[in-house]
């Protein structure tokens, strides 16, 4: 995902007021005793994450909560006596998967071992509006020699899934670390490799991971290389090294996310920065109020988040075992979530 789509999605979803959902998309309103886990959860950790990015909402509503926020003591309360929990569902059973902020290898300069470059956005492209596929950048050359170039990796796999993460932390090979961030795409539909290789019988669903993907491609190069273009979506990236280290990558609010608190959602149906309660099930079940605060290309529908499970290999393999089904209820403001009911609630 990338994940971070930029200001203008930010700009779409804090201005939707409650009446613009899809029609597709059934609202109903539930009580937090509704919450599987609800009462168990540390809510000021959750808290503290709101707090982060909820000065960025502009709507009325949610800018005096926000004000009311920086004064509440007791986290749960807060969320308790100011919002309303709302289950939006479009037909479509519920899919939390996990992504992360790989920490790679790589080099200020073009070598042998480093041949991969992750490029600024080229003036020309324009958001929303197609430009050249993967394949046609790679194979054409359009951003040969013309300076765009932030750093060099050592494979065309790391490069890959830095692109659908979003955001990543290079450890140069002469010393020193560059900090990179989503910077714009290409303007192509995001394509699933993973799904490919099931639809070509390579692989059975659940034999399909980030591992295995990477181990194939390793094996069968020039197959390999047509599978990744097979996705014809391609992001470019900027460099956000001012970025403390010690905080997350920035989302799609501009803000760094945190850690098992901060989730990728669809913007056209909830609202970035809003609160939102996960039930999701699987080997390792989660009962957790997370916070919308980032986007993804392949992250559609009301039922549908990517959790961030952290930096570095582990939170890779954790959030590459992640593919489950549950729940996610969002908090609106109680004004706003009895405003966007579209059949009965409590």
């Amino acid at each position: 995902m990338s994940r971070a789509l930029g200001a203008a999605l930010l700009g779409l979803a804090i201005a939707m007021s409650a009446s613009s959902l899809s029609a597709e998309v059934s609202v109903r309103t539930l009580e937090f005793s509704d919450l599987k886990g609800w009462a168990e959860d540390d809510h000021s950790a959750a808290f503290e994450v709101f707090k982060n990015t909820c000065t960025d909402l502009k709507d009325p509503d949610w800018l005096s909560l926000c004000a009311v926020a920086s004064q509440q003591k007791n986290a749960r309360q807060f969320f308790e006596l100011f919002f309303k929990p709302v289950l939006m569902t479009d037909g479509n059973d519920a899919l939390f998967t996990g992504y992360y902020e790989p920490e790679l290898t790589g080099s200020r300069t073009q070598s042998d071992r480093f041949a991969y470059p992750l490029y600024r956005t080229p003036p020309e492209v324009t958001p929303g509006t197609p430009w050249l596929t993967r394949k046609e950048i790679e194979e054409g050359g359009a951003l040969a020699d013309r300076n765009l170039e932030i750093v060099w990796l050592e494979n065309p796999v790391d490069k890959f899934f830095l692109q659908v993460q979003g955001s990543g932390r290079i450890r140069l090979a002469e010393g020193g670390l560059v900090r990179v961030g989503y910077g714009g795409k290409n303007g192509h539909e995001y394509r699933s490799i993973g799904q490919e290789l099931i639809r070509r019988q390579v692989f059975e669903p659940h034999e399909v991971s980030a591992q295995v993907i990477r181990n194939w491609v390793a094996e069968n190069p020039v197959d390999g290389r047509a599978l990744l273009q097979h996705n014809n979506s391609y992001v470019f990236f900027r460099e956000v090294s001012d970025v403390p280290a010690d905080q997350g990558p920035l989302g799609a609010m501009n803000r760094s996310i945190t850690e098992g608190r901060s989730i990728a959602v669809d913007p056209g149906i909830v609202p970035l920065g809003a609160p939102v309660w996960i039930e999701k099930d699987g080997a390792d079940p989660m009962r957790r109020l997370m916070v919308a605060q980032d986007t993804g290309s392949a992250i559609k529908g009301a039922q549908r988040a990517d959790i961030f499970y952290g930096t570095g290999d582990e939170a890779g393999r954790q959030a590459g075992r992640v593919r489950d089904a549950g729940r996610m209820v969002v908090l609106l403001p109680i004004q706003r979530a009895y405003s966007s009911v579209t059949e009965p609630g409590k």
